[in-house]
């Protein structure tokens, strides 16, 4: 198979899809790789590393596109790219299209195959390919938290970890997954007081244990939700339905009753976030202010690390990768249960039942799908 990586175009996105092991990794299967000229330069792969690993170095995205079978990124495809997608092509990426609407009439109008990192499953409530940029941004999230709230930024001038004689920021996680777990673990060895909420009772007892007592957690409802955030210098969405746009769990109302400048960082931000006044922003311009509270909304937060992201995420993906490239897009989904579940759009249906109910287009389920047509029974007759 020919795989094809093309430079990310979004706004301070210096990740990039494959790296020279992986490229190396593909070509001892057998695959040709195309990388576009500058791809991985914003981490330091240079084209020379890619082309000594075995791929062929072209000058454009245009050719990138117009010669791969399958196109493997890193973020959602932007407009200029969804226009280069075509009939049949597989796009292996990040798509979070329940709130992107216009991304999803693209890739239907395409007739591609795109499967998104963040819906394949691992069979055991896990999200694989999800899982390492969770960690980032969640380890993240605290980092550029703390950073606005320097009031040199628009924050309330509290420093997370306090000093002996002043007591520490408050820290209110809202969600105990993988975000949530990594985001309170830097803030406990900060120094701050955090408390972490949310409605899984075995998963707070879980917490509780891994954290020896060292952070509070709290079952999430609209009452402890309020107080909570009433009390908090900072404030993290860490909130996901897998496929689905993320809830709202804080309203504009509630912002009434926390203290100005408080920071909120919505990491659920790339399915809609989880605060009613979050709204993307950039790298190159994090945050906005609504009745006084800080909003750090940035859609693609592990692109701020984006070495540490890449090979992160590169580990997880490859032997998706290869298992699609040796088999092929169709037979690798059938074999698969779990890598099947990553499949969003093939040939203009939504086939991920959380993605067709968010944006209201008819399910078809993947298996069926992916069945050749002479297997469907309209043609047993």
């Amino acid at each position: 198979m020919l795989i094809g990586t093309p430079k990310e175009v979004k706004v301070h996105e210096y990740r990039v899809g494959l790296t020279p092991a992986g490229v190396r990794e593909l070509r001892a299967h057998g695959h040709a790789v195309l990388v576009e000229s500058g791809a991985g330069a914003g981490i330091g792969l240079s084209d020379d590393q890619y082309q000594k690993a075995g791929a062929e170095i072209v000058a454009s995205a245009d050719e990138v596109f117009a010669r791969a079978e399958m196109i493997v990124k890193v973020k959602e495809p932007q407009p200029a790219e969804c226009k280069r997608l075509r009939e049949g092509q597989v796009l292996f990426t990040y798509l979070h299209l329940a709130p992107d609407p216009e991304q999803a009439r693209a890739l239907v109008a395409s007739q591609c195959i795109a499967i998104a990192y963040e819906t394949v499953a691992d069979g055991r409530g896990g999200l694989p390919l999800l899982a390492p940029m969770s960690e980032v941004a969640g380890r993240l999230s605290i980092q550029a938290g703390a950073h606005a709230m320097e009031k040199a930024q628009g924050g309330n001038g509290v420093l997370l970890g306090g000093v002996p004689g002043v007591t520490p920021a408050e820290v209110v996680v809202i969600g105990g997954g993988v975000v949530g777990y990594n985001a309170a673990r830097v803030a406990v060895g900060m120094g701050a007081q955090v408390t972490i909420l949310d409605r899984s009772l075995p998963r707070l007892n879980h917490l509780d244990t891994l954290f020896g007592g060292r952070l509070q957690t709290l079952y999430s409802t609209v009452d402890s939700l309020e107080q909570c955030i009433s009390r908090a210098d900072l404030v993290i969405g860490a909130v996901l339905v897998p496929g689905a746009a993320a809830p709202k769990l804080v309203t504009r109302a509630m912002l009434g009753h926390m203290k100005p400048g408080t920071v909120i960082v919505d990491v659920a931000i790339d399915q809609g976030g989880c605060f009613e006044t979050s709204r993307p922003t950039t790298h190159r311009d994090p945050t906005y202010v609504v009745d006084g509270i800080v909003h750090y909304c940035v859609a693609n937060m592990p692109g701020g690390v984006a070495r540490t992201s890449t090979f992160a995420l590169t580990n997880a993906t490859l032997p998706y990768v290869l298992a699609l490239a040796d088999k092929g897009y169709r037979k690798a989904l059938l074999d698969d249960a779990n890598l099947r579940e990553g499949l969003n759009v093939h040939h203009g249906q939504i086939t991920h039942a959380a993605v067709a109910e968010a944006l209201g287009y008819e399910y078809q389920p993947a298996q069926e799908a992916l069945r050749p047509w002479w297997a469907h029974p309209e043609h047993h007759t």
